[in-house]
C-alpha cells in the first residue's frame, strides 16, 4: 500500500458548519436535569453553537392562554417555561435555532396530532390569532435577550410541511398561507430578525420551485432555506425497535448540495442553507445509532459536508427524547449522541475528535481528513474505515492508512541544553521527534452498545453497570513518539502507519518534541538490571 503525501500548504479552511447547530427533543424536555447535564457535557468537550428542536408553541411548553371568565375575554402568553429553557441554553453557551410549531389545541383547525407527545399538526383556524402569537413570543424574547442577541437566532416556520404526518395532508398552498402569515409577522417586531423554511424531508424536490415562485411573487421575506436529510429505508418494525436499510453516506453530501441545484436562477439560489437536521436513520429506534458503524458513516459527511451547506445539524445530541413513547432501555437506538445519564456512544467521540482538529484543511481523502492549527502548528489526523451502506461488501476487521505527515521540528535540541556540562549521548544534537497522541474508537473500543450487549443488554443497568459502560465508553488511547524526517519537499514528516479496527475511527494528534531529558538518566536502570 503507498503511503500519501500530504501537502505542506493548506488547501482550505474546514469551517465549522459540522458544529453550527444540533437537534434535541422537543422544546418541554429541557426542564430536566438528565437533559442540561448532559448538553453541559457536548458544549464542554463539542461545543455547538446552536440547537433546534420542536415544540416551542405546543401546548406542553405553555405560551397559549386563550381565557373568557367573568366576562373578561382575551389571551395571555406565558413564558415561564420558555424562559427556563433559554436562559439554560445560554448559560451553557449555545443559541437557540427556534422552530416555530406545532399548533397549541385552542389555535388549532384539527384534533390531528403526531408523537407520543401529542403536537398538534392543523393549521391555525385563526391566521390572525396565529400571527399575534407568533409576534408576542418574538417581542418577549426580544425584550428578555436583546434585540442584537435575538437578531442572531434563526426562526425556522414549522416542520417537514411535505409529510402529512407533519402538517395536515401535506397541504402545499395551506403551508405557503402560513409561512407568509408567520414571515410578515416576525418581520414586524424587527426587519432583521432572520427567517427561513420550508423545512423539508428528503425526497420533496418537487417543493422547492413552488416555494421560490410563491416568495418571490408575492414578495415573502426568506433569510436562510432549511431542510432535511436522512439515508435510511421504510422500517420494517420489530418490538420496541426498527430495522432498516441504508445509502451509501455520500447521499447524504447528495442531499446536502441538492436545494442549492434545484434553486439555481431563483432569488433564493445564493441564501444561507441550513440542514436542520441529518442522520442515517430518520427512527428514533434504530439501533444502527448506537453503534461504531455510525460513526464511520458519518465521518465523510462531516469532513466533506461544509462543502455544500452553512450549517448541519445533527439529529440528535440526547437521548432525552420521547417521540415515539418513553424509551424501555438504556440503548434503544436513539438518536442521541449520549444515552441517558450522559453514556458516550461512538457517534459522539466523532464529533468530539472533530473538536480537535485544526482549521488549515491539509489533505482530504476517501478515508482521511488532515488538518494544522495555524497557531501551534499541531496537525491533527482523522481516520475512518470507509463503510458503503446496505449494498456495500461486508468490512474487514482491519483497515490500512498510510500517510505522510508534515511536522515543523521545535529548534533543534540538545541534550541536557541549559544545563551546565551536559552533553547528548554522542556530544551532540538529538534528532528531532514528534510526541503522537491517538485515540481509537470501533467495534471493540470506545463502544458501550458492544459492552451493554456484553453485558446481557441491561435494560436498567445497575450503578455498577453504569460505571462499567461509562469505562468502556472511552476511546482507546495511546502515547508514542516518531522521528521526524526530511522530506523531498524541504519540510519535516511523520511517517504514520495506522491500523484501524472494524468500523474505526482514530483520531492522531502531532506535535514536535522538545526533548529536555538530562543526560545522566538511563531507564534500562530503573529495574537494576545490567546492560549486555
Amino acid at each position: 500500500m503507498n503511503r500519501t503525501v500530504v501537502p505542506a500548504e493548506p488547501l482550505g479552511t474546514l469551517g465549522d458548519a459540522w458544529r453550527a447547530c444540533v437537534g434535541t427533543g422537543r422544546f418541554n424536555l429541557a426542564l430536566r436535569q438528565d437533559y442540561q447535564d448532559s448538553l453541559a457535557l457536548v458544549q464542554r468537550e463539542i461545543g455547538f453553537r446552536y440547537i433546534r428542536g420542536h415544540g416551542l408553541l405546543s401546548d406542553d411548553a405553555g405560551v397559549h392562554h386563550p381565557y373568557d371568565v367573568a366576562g373578561h375575554r382575551g389571551t395571555r402568553y406565558a413564558f415561564t417555561y420558555v424562559d427556563q429553557v433559554v436562559d439554560a441554553y445560554l448559560r451553557l453557551g449555545i443559541k437557540p435555532f427556534l422552530e416555530l410549531g406545532f399548533m397549541p389545541e385552542k389555535l388549532a383547525s384539527g384534533p390531528d396530532t403526531v408523537f407520543w407527545w401529542r403536537g398538534n399538526i392543523t393549521p391555525p383556524r385563526d391566521h390572525a390569532e396565529w400571527a399575534r402569537l407568533v409576534r408576542a413570543t418574538l417581542r418577549h424574547l426580544v425584550d428578555r435577550y436583546g434585540l442584537d442577541e435575538v437578531r442572531t437566532w434563526p426562526v425556522e416556520i414549522w416542520n417537514e410541511p411535505n409529510l402529512d404526518v407533519f402538517w395536515k395532508d401535506a397541504d402545499q398552498d395551506a403551508y405557503f398561507h402560513l409561512y407568509e402569515v408567520t414571515a410578515h409577522a416576525i418581520k414586524e417586531v424587527d426587519e432583521s430578525l432572520q427567517v427561513g423554511g420550508p423545512v423539508l424531508s428528503p425526497g420533496a424536490d418537487d417543493w422547492w420551485q413552488p416555494f421560490a415562485e410563491f416568495v418571490a411573487s408575492r414578495d415573502v421575506p426568506v433569510d436562510f432555506t432549511s431542510f432535511h436529510a436522512y439515508t435510511s429505508g421504510p422500517a420494517e418494525h420489530v418490538p420496541f425497535g426498527v430495522y432498516q436499510t441504508l445509502k451509501p453516506p455520500q447521499n447524504l453530501l447528495d442531499q446536502f448540495a441538492r436545494p442549492k441545484e434545484l434553486l439555481a436562477g431563483t432569488p433564493l439560489a445564493d441564501l444561507p442553507s441550513h440542514v436542520s437536521e441529518f442522520n442515517s436513520s430518520y427512527r428514533p429506534d434504530n439501533p444502527i445509532h448506537d453503534t461504531a458503524y455510525n460513526a464511520a458513516y458519518l465521518a465523510p459527511v462531516l469532513a466533506g459536508g461544509g462543502d455544500h451547506v452553512d450549517s448541519f445539524s445533527y439529529w440528535t445530541f440526547s437521548d432525552v427524547f420521547e417521540e415515539t413513547g418513553i424509551p424501555t432501555a438504556l440503548f434503544h437506538g436513539g438518536f442521541g449522541m449520549l444515552t441517558h445519564r450522559q453514556i458516550k456512544k461512538p457517534t459522539y467521540h466523532l464529533y468530539a475528535f472533530m473538536a480537535r482538529l485544526g482549521t488549515e484543511v491539509l489533505a482530504r481523502g476517501a478515508d482521511h481528513l488532515v488538518t494544522r492549527d495555524r497557531a501551534s502548528g499541531r496537525v491533527t489526523v482523522l481516520a475512518w474505515q470507509p463503510v458503503g451502506g446496505s449494498d456495500a461488501p461486508e468490512e474487514p476487521d482491519r483497515h490500512e492508512v498510510r500517510l505522510s505527515v508534515p511536522v515543523s521540528p521545535t529548534t533543534t535540541a540538545v541534550a541536557g541544553e541549559n544545563l551546565p556540562g551536559a552533553a547528548g549521548p554522542a556530544g551532540g544534537a538529538t534528532a528531532a521527534r514528534a510526541f503522537l497522541l491517538r485515540h481509537d474508537v470501533d467495534v471493540e473500543h470506545g463502544n458501550a452498545w458492544h459492552a451493554w450487549g456484553e453485558l446481557g443488554r441491561p435494560a436498567s443497568p445497575s450503578s455498577r453497570q453504569l460505571d462499567l459502560l461509562r469505562e468502556t465508553a472511552e476511546p482507546r488511547r495511546g502515547a508514542s513518539s516518531a522521528p521526524i524526517r526530511s522530506g523531498p519537499d524541504g519540510a519535516g514528516r511523520v511517517d504514520l502507519d495506522l491500523t484501524l479496527g472494524r468500523h474505526g475511527v482514530t483520531l492522531v494528534e502531532i506535535e514536535p518534541v522538545r526533548d529536555e531529558t538530562p543526560p545522566w538518566l538511563d531507564d534500562a536502570r530503573i529495574l537494576g538490571r545490567k546492560r549486555p
